[in-house]
């Protein structure tokens, strides 16, 4: 075995322990030690995926071409450091490694809270947080072949049984959200956080309920009832948060999400021109009439509906002025 697997067995196992004292001070070592631990099995999941290459390559967090010196390319560190959380997700993907990040987001953004100052979520929120946690973890370990059980120990034992408590309480939850015929057919309950704590243990009071409009959340780990709306935004942020970045960042346009006209809420969805919060349909020509080219929903939201385009709106506005 690796020193990175030893050290990400030593962690998990450590950062279990504490969590199993039920103390909210050694909560704040589970954190450390388990956000830590999953990393580490993370990166020793890409080294394994090529057994051939660099190790230090693999994980490094830069990378620049250099000349080998006999005509080819050659890929060289530019620092020691090794791909952090946001890198790691994206690195993952690429080689094929089984890392949902999105399970191990509010671990890390309470793990940085607490780095930098207190964290102010709750200690159900923090312990759910770190069982989220613990599937992740489980799925690496399948996935480089190694067994849990032999490594983990008795901390694998307590990682299913939390999982499990989990696991029922979110089947509760969710199934008082199964029958809600949604607006949008991205909302279907699942992506649901709590906007005080983070957790998806979101259920519908009366579950009874089949229409959208008439729904009720509350958190079944801090009780916090949220408004629907802020819940759907946040929802469709967290689905397409992701796709909204890489869009801006590569070609600076908006989208796939734009803001309703009717409820002001980021929720249009460009592939379904209905606002999934409020049911307001878009409806609007999506060809230019001079020059034939595609007209944005951006650009009819701000108010070009006349049948032009940005461009030749501008050129005609240019014309009338002369």
């Amino acid at each position: 075995m690796t020193d990175l697997f030893d050290n990400a067995v030593a962690s998990i196992r450590m950062g279990v322990e504490d969590f199993q004292r039920q103390d909210p001070e050694r909560d704040i070592s589970a954190v450390r030690n388990v956000y830590a631990g999953v990393l580490l099995l993370a990166k020793e999941a890409l080294i394994r995926a090529v057994p051939d290459a660099d190790p230090d390559l693999v994980i490094a967090a830069r990378l620049k071409p250099v000349p080998d010196e006999e005509g080819g390319l050659k890929l060289e560190q530019t620092s020691k450091a090794t791909v952090d959380f946001g890198q790691l997700g994206e690195r993952a993907k690429d080689f094929g490694v089984p890392l949902d990040p999105s399970a191990l987001k509010t671990l890390n953004r309470i793990r940085n809270d607490m780095e930098h100052r207190c964290s102010t979520e709750s200690v159900g929120a923090i312990r759910e947080a770190i069982s989220m946690a613990f599937p992740v973890a489980a799925g690496l370990f399948k996935h480089i072949e190694e067994d849990p059980i032999v490594h983990l120990g008795e901390a694998w034992a307590e990682m299913l049984s939390t999982k499990k408590l989990y696991d029922i309480e979110l089947a509760a939850a969710r199934e008082t959200l199964k029958d809600v015929k949604w607006i949008s057919p991205s909302i279907d309950g699942s992506s649901f956080r709590c906007p005080d704590c983070r957790s998806d243990l979101i259920e519908q009071i009366e579950s009874e309920n089949d229409v959208q409009e008439h729904v009720e959340l509350k958190c079944r780990s801090c009780g916090t009832m949220p408004e629907l709306a802020v819940t759907i935004e946040n929802a469709l942020e967290d689905l397409f948060g992701a796709d909204s970045y890489i869009r801006a960042r590569d070609s600076a346009e908006d989208g796939p999400l734009y803001s309703c006209p009717a409820c002001s809420r980021h929720t249009i969805i460009e592939t379904e021109l209905t606002c999934a919060a409020c049911g307001e349909t878009i409806d609007f020509d999506h060809e230019c009439i001079r020059c034939s080219n595609g007209i944005s929903i951006q650009d009819y939201l701000d108010g070009l509906d006349g049948g032009l385009c940005s461009y030749c709106t501008y050129v005609s506005e240019k014309v009338l002025r002369e």
